[in-house]
């Protein structure tokens, strides 16, 4: 297949990721917004149905519902095809394995956001749990099955792995590889690093979420982004820490803006295009030898 056979893949690709960065805009605005009323930090599902009620708001949900469809396309079509070269040898399966399911989950997300929508003033389900009693319910559906508390926990296992390679892949900014080098990228990768971080730690305490329920075989010790916010408020300084990780989510939501924008899919880009790691490393060679 062709570059120009794949280019089709490139508008797909920007539409999910602004999607995707609508919805992490949504809920660290919200939930900022709230810390400083002093109130609580929102969970996903809570900061949808709260963004529903708002001007505009049925359009903006429209929006993350077709951006976040895309995205889970994207991500089907890149493992499929491998477009950003991960290979097929061990790690480069695990990789495209993993964005299958970070596609299926977006998309779910992306009905939740549909059926909010439709749903009479956005009041059903949710609550301050941000989706957290989904998760629940769907890991009780898990652990009634044979062998379930066995799924779960690799569930969670998988989680923490790939909460632990976001956290990696800031730490040494691997994410430059992907995204076109220029002026925007160039001085705001501390941002950009700070968002992958931060997504990182999110996707970490959720995994050990899991691990939790499948230890203690029981189903609602599972949660996500809500109930993160909940668990870190509980620790010392626990109001500092769900602020820095709401600014953190900020900066991953900028960082999926600024893929959409300028992310390059290897298999489509020309070899003329400088990465953002190329730019940064030459510059780092430049002040070495000077």
């Amino acid at each position: 297949m062709s570059q120009t056979d794949l280019s089709w893949s490139v508008p797909v690709m920007r539409a999910g990721y602004a999607g995707r960065g609508l919805v992490y805009l949504v809920v660290a605005g919200f939930s900022l917004y709230a810390i400083w009323r002093g109130g609580s930090a929102e969970g996903t599902q809570s900061a949808l149905q709260q963004l529903e009620t708002t001007f505009g708001g049925g359009v903006v949900l429209f929006l993350i519902f077709a951006g976040l469809m895309a995205y889970m396309i994207w991500r089907l079509i890149d493992a499929a095809y491998d477009l950003e070269a991960y290979g097929s040898d061990g790690e480069g399966a695990v990789a495209r394995i993993g964005m299958v399911v970070t596609g299926l989950i977006h998309g779910a997300l992306g009905i939740a956001a549909l059926l909010i929508l439709f749903a009479s003033g956005g009041s059903s389900g949710g609550g301050s749990g941000g989706g957290g009693s989904t998760i629940a319910e769907v890991t009780g559906q898990v652990m009634s099955q044979p062998y379930g508390r066995w799924i779960v926990g690799l569930a969670g296992l998988a989680t923490v792995g790939a909460g632990l390679y976001y956290i990696k892949k800031a730490w040494k900014e691997e994410y430059r590889k992907f995204l076109r080098a220029n002026h925007f990228t160039v001085n705001w990768n501390w941002a950009l690093k700070a968002g992958v971080a931060a997504q990182g730690v999110v996707v970490t305490i959720v995994g050990g979420f899991l691990l939790v329920a499948a230890w203690r075989a029981n189903p609602n010790e599972a949660g996500g982004l809500g109930q993160t916010f909940s668990w870190l408020q509980q620790q010392t300084y626990g109001q500092i820490l769900v602020t820095l990780l709401c600014l953190g989510l900020l900066g991953f939501s900028l960082f999926c803006f600024v893929n959409a924008g300028y992310r390059i899919i290897p298999k489509v880009a020309g070899d003329d295009i400088e990465t953002l790691g190329q730019r940064l490393k030459a510059k780092a060679e430049q002040k070495a030898s000077a």
